[in-house]
């Protein structure tokens, strides 16, 4: 027996960070299930290789360069799909930044900067202006992606986890406020998973064997893996799902 509550036919979808790891994962399910899918990263050569490969499956898209932590950039994108569509149905907010692997006292202005633009400033701005769009239509929905970090900071992840528990509690603020307009609120907190953003962790040894022996599922997660959670939070399967923050981590934090 099918069902039609993963269906996204006809619905506009904005993916950031979509040019490779989970934000290809994610554009990728969610052109499968019938959404146009905008695929955004800071890398537009990137983005139209994504949509290449979705297109070639039979899907729709198309490729949009946009730096979260571009203010710019946001505004920029944000005048394109008024105009383009008048519309936007889904904002997966899953661009994010991770410049430095260290000890928190040795984190520079930089790294920190850099950090806190694009995970919280972006992320902030990103669901501001998707959000206004979805309150014309009188429904929408944000999904963000965070991190276990953001409950657990990792080692040498300091920033990062700061930026993320950030992340999980904008969730929520978007969820409780925006509700009253048909906007639902989400966020997605990946574990462990073999991406190149995640380098770091997979080429220290130590550190991996570490995650690993704590994971009761026993290995990392591929991207693939986690968008699933995300296509569940779009669609109308989740309809009452608002403000939940939905770790997939094989168990880690158990």
């Amino acid at each position: 027996m099918t069902t039609e509550l993963f269906d996204l036919g006809g619905r506009i979808a904005l993916v950031t960070g979509a040019s490779r790891g989970i934000g290809e994962e994610i554009a990728k399910l969610l052109a499968a299930q019938g959404a146009h899918v905008i695929v955004t990263s800071r890398k537009l050569e990137g983005c139209e290789a994504v949509v290449e490969t979705i297109k070639a499956a039979g899907g729709s898209a198309e490729a949009l360069g946009c730096h979260v932590g571009n203010m710019e950039d946001i505004e920029r994108t944000f005048a394109y799909i008024r105009k383009q569509f008048g519309r936007l149905d889904i904002l997966v907010n899953n661009a994010a930044a991770n410049p430095y692997f260290g000890n928190v006292l040795d984190t520079d202005l930089a790294a920190y900067q850099k950090t806190v633009d694009v995970n919280i400033r972006g992320y902030f701005f990103m669901s501001v202006q998707g959000g206004k769009l979805m309150r014309e239509a009188g429904k929408g929905v944000i999904v963000n992606t965070a991190s276990i970090g953001g409950l657990q900071p990792g080692i040498g992840q300091g920033i990062y986890s700061i930026t993320k528990a950030a992340v999980i509690n904008m969730t929520k603020v978007f969820a409780k406020e925006c509700a009253q307009f048909g906007i639902r609120c989400n966020a997605l907190l990946p574990g462990l998973t073999k991406t190149k953003f995640a380098g770091a962790l997979f080429e220290h040894e130590e550190i991996y064997k570490a995650a690993i022996s704590m994971i009761p599922m026993q290995r990392h997660a591929e991207p693939q893996e986690m968008a699933g959670t995300v296509l569940y939070l779009v669609s109308d399967a989740s309809s009452y799902t608002n403000g939940e923050c939905i770790v997939v981590d094989g168990g880690l934090t158990i």
